[in-house]
């Protein structure tokens, strides 16, 4: 189960993607995510997806 918290979640999604998973799309299916769902948790806290570093910022 992944965090609710947005902070929190962010956190565990920057850390899953460096250490499991090679983009933001092969992490949500593998978790079965919502991409856009994803995203917009997390940009309530002003971070967005980089394609080019695999992470929020």
């Amino acid at each position: 189960m992944i965090p609710k918290d947005p902070v929190m979640l962010l956190s565990y999604v920057n850390t899953q993607l460096r250490d499991h998973y090679g983009s933001l799309n092969e992490l949500c299916e593998d978790l079965g995510l919502q991409v856009t769902e994803l995203q917009e948790k997390l940009k309530a806290i002003n971070y967005e997806y980089d394609r080019e570093s695999n992470q929020f910022r």
